[in-house]
């Protein structure tokens, strides 16, 4: 004789009968409610997504490249302070913000960027200074690469917010 699985090892999460209602309610197709502005409810906020580049302040000096909504909470995180951060920031703790660019109208938008970003500056040539001070030399190759990613994109609707000048 043969019993289902099901029977002998039953399930001991509750299955709901009822579908959950959806948490967006589509405006109805009648003619007076076409006049009428979207509730509350069907306005969601997107979120802003920003691309920030970020130094470390321990030796040896690294820059990382990230995609975030928000970027005070992520900076926490790569520090430290907050669970969540990047395993390639742990060294070089703590890390200081050196660009933040924000604008993106999506993730998806925001990761190719990001993406863009760190490919161009990682098949750009390499010139070691002797004499470079800190992170001077990797912020201006970061700042090469993104000028790059700046010719090739439309960048018209983001806004670049230098925190350290890479001169």
């Amino acid at each position: 004789m043969t019993r289902l699985l099901s029977t002998t090892f039953r399930s001991i999460k509750p299955h709901s009968q009822l579908p959950k209602s959806p948490s967006i309610r589509l405006p109805s197709s009648s003619p007076s409610s076409s006049n009428s502005n979207p509730s509350p409810s069907v306005v969601s906020k997107q979120p802003n997504w920003s691309v920030y580049l970020i130094l470390s302040t321990n030796p040896p000096i690294k820059t990382y490249v990230g995609v975030t909504t928000n970027f005070s909470r992520r900076l926490k995180q790569h520090n430290g302070e907050l669970k969540g951060g990047a395993k390639a920031s742990q060294a070089g703790r703590p890390w200081i913000c050196a660009c933040l660019i924000r604008g993106f109208e999506s993730k998806s938008e925001a990761c190719k960027f990001e993406f863009k970003w760190k490919n161009i500056s990682r098949k750009m040539g390499r010139k070691r200074n002797s004499k470079d001070e800190g992170g001077l030399y990797l912020l201006q190759h970061r700042n090469a690469a993104l000028e790059k990613v700046k010719g090739s994109t439309d960048c018209n609707h983001l806004e670049f917010d230098w925190k350290l000048q890479p001169i």
